[in-house]
């Protein structure tokens, strides 16, 4: 789309002034606040053309214009300034992965609470996916309850999962120890997916006498390392959608919260966003109900180069795209080169 320089500044006055206060804008506050050097009257011929145009809209006659999804995808595209974070924002981005921890629930968790944080928005993360991962280590641990063990799994990705059991009386820790080797021996390196049809005459060959309790290990392993629904979905700071004045319908609201509390919606904003770098998704192009009046930037990670997973942010279109994108894309560095250390 090709447009003079007078109405790229018009254009990108509105967003700014409509993005900072959430109020339709008209051609007098341009004129006072932002300086083009024209009249209001000029601004306001300016603003009807790029009504005309697609690039804003006038929600009442009598008001002034906010932004259209079409205005807010060529402001991105065209007219935002670059933003940075401070040097003490990014320390402190480093400073929160700088934290002791161990396995990548922990470090994904507080990636959705970090971005949620610096930008006010709700964020999402999807883990890496379980299927194509393997088994590293299982472990069945005796604990001071009668008749109870501990399962632990990791995973190659670095996930953890335990589940206390119960075990069959007469089972010793030394028991629970054989039982571990064995299945480590049998399992390890296997990839989870194939864990379904997990094949297990040699381990009952070699445990048969536990053949209750290595099922029992078998089923908690399946629903543990979640191999039906793939990739984990963490998320943050959802209530901030109550925060913003374009979501002061409640049955818009309902409908938005209704979205970001289902695993499989979230997992299909990323699905439909291409693998690699950032992605900005404005209004209507969001081709999912429920968030078509709703932004949603996503960035990938990785380990090595591989790309692990992706996380994001999702708030109106009246979003501070500046702003979000800096943070996603500090925050996606810091995730990666933590991930790196937790997988060495």
């Amino acid at each position: 789309m090709r447009m003079d320089e007078r109405k790229q500044k018009v254009l990108a006055a509105v967003i700014q002034d409509y993005i900072l206060t959430g109020e339709p804008v008209g051609s007098r506050t341009i004129a006072r606040r932002y300086n083009l050097g024209v009249s209001p009257a000029t601004i306001r011929n300016e603003m009807a053309d790029l009504e005309e145009m697609g690039l804003l809209e006038q929600p009442h006659t009598s008001a002034g214009r906010v932004p259209s999804d079409q205005g807010y995808r060529y402001y991105v595209d065209c007219l935002m300034p670059p933003a940075h974070l401070t040097p003490e924002e990014e320390e402190y981005v480093r400073r929160r992965y700088n934290q002791k921890m161990l396995e990548i629930e922990q470090v994904l968790a507080e990636t959705t609470r970090l971005i949620s944080e610096m930008t006010s928005y709700a964020a999402i993360a999807l883990g890496p996916d379980q299927g194509r991962a393997s088994l590293e280590e299982v472990q069945v641990l005796p604990i001071q309850i009668t008749n109870k063990a501990l399962l632990v799994a990791v995973t190659s990705t670095g996930v953890v999962e335990h589940r206390v059991l119960t075990i069959p009386a007469g089972v010793t820790p030394e028991d629970l120890n054989r039982i571990s080797r064995v299945l480590n021996a049998r399992l390890q390196g296997r990839a989870l997916e194939d864990l379904r049809q997990m094949v297990l005459s040699d381990i009952y060959q070699e445990l048969a006498q536990h053949r209750n309790l290595v099922n029992l290990v078998r089923d908690l392993l399946q629903q543990l390392l979640s191999l039906e629904s793939g990739e984990r979905v963490y998320r943050n700071g959802t209530l901030n959608i109550l925060n913003q004045p374009e979501f002061k319908d409640l049955d818009r609201v309902r409908e938005i919260l209704s979205f970001l509390d289902q695993d499989e919606a979230l997992r299909r904003i990323f699905m439909t966003t291409p693998s690699t770098g950032l992605t900005i998704r404005i209004g209507q192009e969001n081709k999912i109900e429920g968030i078509d009046k709703c932004s949603v930037v996503t960035i990938s990670y990785t380990v090595e180069g591989k790309i692990m997973g992706k996380v994001g942010l999702l708030g109106p279109t009246r979003m501070q795209y500046s702003r979000a994108i800096s943070v996603l894309r500090c925050v996606a560095d810091a995730l990666s080169q933590t991930l790196e250390q937790l997988y060495r």
